[in-house]
C-alpha cells in the first residue's frame, strides 16, 4: 500500500510566487497517519520551489532527478523540467512512478507529469493532488476578486481546501520566492 493524499497549490502575483502544501499523509483508508509532512521544498540554491502529490517514495525519486537536472542546466527551470519530463515518459522505471510535481522559480510555475507534460498555467495559479481542485478554485476566486498577495491567497485557499477535502489538512507549509528587483 502506498502513502498518498495531498494538496499542492502555487500562486503567482506581480512580486513572485507562493507554493503551499498540506501536511497530511494517508495510508490506504487511514486518513490521519501523519499531520505535519513537508511536501514543499526549496531546491537549487533556494531559487526553485517544488511540491509533490502522489506516492511519497515516487515523489522523492522525482525530486532527486529534478535536482540533478537543475544542476545540469544551471538552474534553468524550463529546460530542467522538459528534460525531466522526457526522461520520465521514456524510462521504463520512471514511467511507473505515481506522482506529479509543481515546480516554480520567481516568475514561472510548471506542472510536471509522467506522461511528458510540462504545463504552465495561463492565470498563474495551479493546484494538484486530492484537494487541488478545491484549492485551485478558491485561489482563482481570491485572485480575481481581491488584491491579496500570493502568499495570503495560497494560505486562505489551502484552508478552504482543508474544509472540503478529507485528504487535505490545515497543517500548511508555505514557501515563497520574490522577483529580484
Amino acid at each position: 500500500m502506498e502513502l498518498r493524499g495531498t494538496t499542492i497549490l502555487a500562486v503567482k502575483d506581480a512580486n513572485g510566487i507562493a507554493v503551499a502544501g498540506d501536511g497530511q499523509v494517508t495510508f490506504g483508508q487511514s486518513v490521519a497517519l501523519k499531520h505535519g509532512a513537508r511536501k514543499v521544498r526549496r531546491l537549487y540554491h533556494d531559487k526553485i520551489l517544488a511540491g509533490f502529490a502522489g506516492a511519497t517514495a515516487d515523489a522523492f525519486t522525482l525530486f532527486e532527478r529534478f535536482e540533478a537536472k537543475l544542476e545540469e542546466f544551471g538552474g534553468n527551470l524550463t529546460r530542467a523540467s522538459v528534460e525531466l519530463a522526457k526522461e520520465w515518459r521514456m524510462d521504463k522505471y520512471l514511467r511507473r512512478l505515481e506522482a506529479m510535481l509543481v515546480v516554480a522559480d520567481a516568475e514561472t510555475i510548471l506542472i510536471l507529469t509522467g506522461t511528458g507534460d510540462v504545463i504552465e498555467p495561463d492565470d498563474g495559479v495551479v493546484g494538484i493532488g486530492s484537494g487541488g481542485a478545491y484549492a485551485l478554485a478558491a485561489a482563482r476566486a481570491l485572485k480575481r476578486e481581491t488584491d491579496l498577495p500570493a502568499a495570503v491567497i495560497a494560505t486562505k485557499a489551502m484552508a478552504i481546501a482543508a474544509e472540503l477535502c478529507v485528504y487535505t489538512n490545515n497543517s500548511v507549509t508555505l514557501e515563497t520566492i520574490e522577483i529580484e528587483a
